[in-house]
């Protein structure tokens, strides 16, 4: 008589950023990790190419967070995104006085997000890189509008000082590629990486 199969355990999932915009979108797609913030320093040499550099610093919020000894087994997503304007990198402004210059610069312009992404599979070791790039248009807010935005504090939370998923929603006139990749997360690679690490995304479902 065959035994019956017992049920998959359910990998443990942490989620290496205090990111509120990613765990929203981690868990309307089905997951809901554990949340570990890094806190490592994201200080980078000037002139490291933006694609180079988010991918650095997903690697070093993963791996920081995937060196706990409570973590054996787990598996540790860490994510960094930047906004590249005019061949520049642009992270979050430190004030609403940035913000408000940087939204001089992209009011009408084209940028390029991108959001590196490093997969740590604590139980074997391995780890897993790879950078999304997705192209943004924004659109020209008024100054009344700029002003009411930098009201709200969002620019000053976000990488490139806009969301998606925000107030600044309607400033942005249209996207070309991956639209969770500017939230913060891109869903498909996220399934691609756990399979190079050979886990299925639906086995990491609440």
């Amino acid at each position: 008589m065959p035994s019956p199969s017992l049920p998959l355990l359910r990998p443990r999932f942490v989620l290496a950023s205090s990111s509120p915009a990613r765990l929203r979108l981690l868990r309307a797609a089905g997951l809901d990790p554990e949340v570990i913030p890094s806190d490592v320093p994201e200080d980078l040499p000037v002139g490291t190419p933006v694609a180079a550099a988010v991918a650095e610093l997903a690697e070093r919020k993963a791996t920081a967070v995937a060196s706990r000894p409570d973590l054996a087994g787990a598996l540790v997503l860490g994510c960094d995104s930047l906004l590249e304007l005019g061949g520049a990198a642009r992270g979050k402004p430190e004030g609403p006085g940035e913000a408000l210059e940087r939204w001089g610069e992209m009011a009408g312009n084209v940028g390029v997000l991108h959001t590196g992404h490093c997969l740590v599979d604590t139980g074997s070791g391995r780890a897993v890189t790879e950078v999304v790039r997705t192209t943004v248009r924004f659109a020209r807010p008024g100054p009344a509008e700029l002003e009411a935005y930098l009201a709200t504090g969002e620019p000053l939370a976000a990488a490139g000082a806009f969301t998606l998923d925000g107030y600044s929603a309607p400033f942005v006139e249209s996207i070309e590629g991956d639209y969770g990749n500017v939230i913060g997360v891109s869903l498909p690679l996220l399934r691609t990486l756990l399979q190079r690490l050979g886990h299925e995304v639906t086995s990491l479902w609440a």
